[in-house]
């Protein structure tokens, strides 16, 4: 129960800009390695008008149709589902911590919201060269939402989430460590992002996310 042990024994909660918290050492040596050899194409490569945030969650209304579609870019983004999962077998593990009572009911007392009947949602991320993602609050169907951050690739510690006022200024950058994370629960001014930044090579990560909609992985009882 590696993520389990991290919260409760390597966090520490913080309350500016809001409410987070961040941990130490939650992924396993093998979900690492998942995480770093995952194949995400690089959207910057396709015919897409690209405009370098990341679909979905944040960026021109072209590229994000709705949860249920993604529209164009769903498809440059690996989401861990049942059908990829013996891709992935020790972050399905990492999925299955996360689906449990105990870790579900930890995190709903951290962040005060009930987790008893939602899903897991978990995505590996590779941001390259031109990436940023415009200052937002995440939509209220994300009742958890945090990164893990894996820097193999030694990137600057600069590369980690911006975190801005209710005046949107920038007041904080959780570090982009390796085998570093933090989670937080959506609200009002929970504003958050990252600048336009210089990434040499790659900025690998896992979003995680316990979410009000349907997924493949619902939590237990």
């Amino acid at each position: 129960m590696s993520f389990l042990n991290s919260i409760k024994n390597q966090s520490k909660n913080h309350k500016f800009p809001f409410d987070h918290w961040e941990y130490n050492n939650a992924l396993t040596p093998g979900a690492i390695e998942e995480v770093i050899k995952a194949d995400i194409p690089d959207i910057s490569k396709h015919n897409l008008n690209y405009d370098g945030t990341r679909a979905i969650d944040g960026g021109a209304a072209e590229f994000r149709e709705g949860i249920a579609s993604g529209g164009e870019a769903i498809k440059f983004r690996c989401f861990i589902t049942k059908d990829n999962a013996s891709k992935f077998p020790h972050l399905v593990k990492f999925i299955n911590e996360l689906q449990s009572k105990e870790t579900h009911e930890t995190i709903s007392k951290m962040i005060n919201k009930d987790l008893s009947n939602s899903y897991v949602r978990l995505e590996v991320i590779c941001d390259r060269e031109g990436f940023w993602l415009k200052p937002h609050c995440d939509i209220k169907e994300k009742l958890m939402s945090g990164l893990i951050f894996v820097n193999n690739a030694r990137e600057s510690e600069d590369l980690g989430t911006d975190f801005y006022n209710e005046k949107l200024e920038k007041v904080k950058t959780v570090p982009y460590k390796h085998n570093y994370g933090y989670l937080f629960t959506s609200g009002p001014n929970t504003w958050h992002g990252m600048e336009k930044k210089k990434i040499v090579k790659e900025r690998r990560c896992i979003q995680v996310n316990y979410v009000t909609f349907e997924t493949d992985w619902k939590v237990k009882y």
